[in-house]
């Protein structure tokens, strides 16, 4: 197991009726921007909670921020921001709200072009950022309990990440019962989003992290065993609560810990977003099958464990055990009603070269946990996708 630091400053605050709670964790006085996407916390109670618990507070709101949240967008908060002296941020939603908010926290106090902050070859230091808190409407990302923001430049036609301690939530709440009117389709891409999360930092190779191992596992397994459940019992509560904490565990830094990370299906999906419009867990699901099968003999023991401990796979030689397992992953995201396969969304094999020239522009030419994972492996992981 390699050294490792690792702190997580956000309060999570779960269960029913907690949204009240956030009046205790604003700062008195505060005044709050309250950033949310095209409006459904108005139609299922969340923006009513909200507003409530905020009685006494100085709140103006910033709608509209889109899934794959942009640049422009969040900058056209930026001013309104700034000009209105906000002191404090409140996400509510989904991963695009929050990482907008993120990204919006940085930015506000930043001196200089706030892209700078994701430019891979600027990588612009944070010294400061707003404080912010999250009502989380959507499980999938994880991004309620880490520091991690993803922002689409749309005119740029690139999709960067970036990372920093001053932008974890202050706290977050994670009421399951919210998500009870979430569409299925954003549930479905909900559990495939934090299951392929989880593998990005599990399947790679052997480290001697025994217990980030298990409880990596863990978390596969149980999202295998609640992922029907909560997809077609939206009001199953125990299934939603244990969907909600498996999306939130699998991204906030414990499973990762002195172990190494992959990352390369997330950076090839990202260009089928950018390019393509999909939804950003239908690229992991296109990509991650095709990927492990690529780098099968890379990833070849941690496959052989995946297999036995995720999937019960015991019998017939090793090289069965990995298709098994493979093909398993592929039945697993269908099932969800996710496509695996690039045909089933339009995307033919001579659009690849686009998309593999856009990772290359964007500097991503070697990619997982090898970094042995170069534009040309890239275009044969996508024509294997096809």
């Amino acid at each position: 197991m390699d050294n490792f630091t690792y702190q997580n400053p956000t309060k999570i605050i779960f269960g029913r009726n907690e949204i009240a709670s956030i009046r205790e964790e604003i700062p008195k006085g505060a005044k709050i921007l309250m950033t949310y996407g095209g409006g459904s916390i108005k139609k299922n109670g969340v923006y009513e909670q909200a507003m409530k618990a905020l009685e006494g507070f100085d709140v103006i709101e910033f709608g509209g921020i889109e899934a794959n949240p942009r640049y422009e967008t969040v900058m056209r908060a930026v001013k309104i921001a700034r000009e209105a002296k906000v002191t404090f941020l409140l996400a509510i939603g989904g991963g695009s709200v929050i990482d907008a908010t993120k990204f919006l926290a940085a930015a506000l106090p930043f001196q200089g072009e706030p892209w700078d902050i994701l430019d891979k070859e600027k990588q612009a230091a944070i010294h400061e950022a707003l404080p912010l808190g999250t009502i989380l409407t959507l499980s999938a990302t994880g991004t309620e309990m880490n520091g991690v923001s993803v922002i689409t430049h749309a005119g740029k036609k690139i999709k960067c990440a970036f990372e920093n301690l001053l932008v974890y939530p202050q706290f977050s709440v994670l009421d399951p019962e919210v998500t009870f009117s979430v569409p299925r389709k954003q549930i479905s891409n909900g559990v495939v989003d934090a299951f392929v999360h989880v593998i990005e930092q599990y399947l790679t190779f052997p480290a001697n992290g025994h217990l980030q191992d298990r409880f990596a596992e863990s978390i596969l397994i149980t999202l295998i065993e609640i992922g029907a459940t909560t997809l077609n019992n939206p009001k199953d509560y125990n299934a939603r609560a244990s969907f909600m904490w498996c999306a939130t565990l699998a991204l906030n830094g414990l499973i990762s810990c002195g172990v190494p990370g992959d990352w390369a299906t997330h950076l090839i999906g990202h260009q089928l977003t950018v390019l393509h419009g999909l939804d950003h867990a239908e690229t992991l699901a296109v990509i991650l099958p095709a990927l492990m099968q690529y780098k099968r003999d890379k990833k070849h023991e941690k496959l052989l464990q995946y297999a036995e401990r995720v999937w019960n796979i015991t019998s017939g030689s090793e090289d069965e055990r990995i298709d098994q397992a493979i093909q398993k992953t592929r039945l697993f995201f269908e099932s969800l009603n996710v496509k695996t396969h690039l045909s089933g969304y339009g995307i033919k094999p001579s659009d690849i070269p686009a998309l593999v020239q856009n990772l290359e522009k964007e500097g991503s030419t070697a990619l997982g946990e090898h970094n042995d994972i170069h534009p040309e492996d890239a275009k044969n992981i996508l024509l294997q996708c096809v």
